[in-house]
């Protein structure tokens, strides 16, 4: 069973990699990420290119937060990784700025110990939602 934010991100590729959102308000996102063992690289980590997914769409759920009605791009998105990602993974994004059209954000990925995994800023263009985009919950 769906929630309601989790319906916001109804995207078969999130849905295919098990990318879960637990937080999407104020410009506040968090998604929680455990990478199965086809996501992982040659040292048995989560491969980079699954963490610059999450991160990815970790700021543009917390750019998405503040105007659930509409839709966004990925303008721009530079990464920085610190160290492995194992086992659990966290994501926490925000919202640093935000115009009427775009919106600059920043998102980390912890591991289950608080470590931090890899940073991420991005800028995010909002867009006018098409009819294959899932609406917004009515609540």
């Amino acid at each position: 069973m769906t929630t309601p934010i989790q319906q916001l991100f109804a995207v078969p590729f999130i849905d295919h990699l098990g990318i879960t959102l637990t937080r999407f308000e104020d410009g506040q996102s968090e998604m929680r990420y455990e990478a199965k063992p086809e996501h992982l690289n040659n040292f048995h980590v989560t491969h980079g290119g699954a963490c610059m997914t999450l991160l990815d769409v970790t700021m543009a759920a917390a750019a998405r937060s503040l105007r659930p009605e509409m839709g966004v791009l990925t303008i721009e998105m530079k990464t920085s990784f610190m160290q492995s990602a194992r086992g659990p993974l966290v994501a926490l994004g925000s919202v640093l700025q935000a115009t009427g059209r775009m919106a600059f954000t920043e998102a980390r990925i912890e591991d289950q110990e608080g470590r931090l995994c890899a940073h991420a800023t991005g800028t995010f263009k909002y867009i006018p939602r098409t009819p294959s985009m899932p609406a917004p919950p009515s609540d």
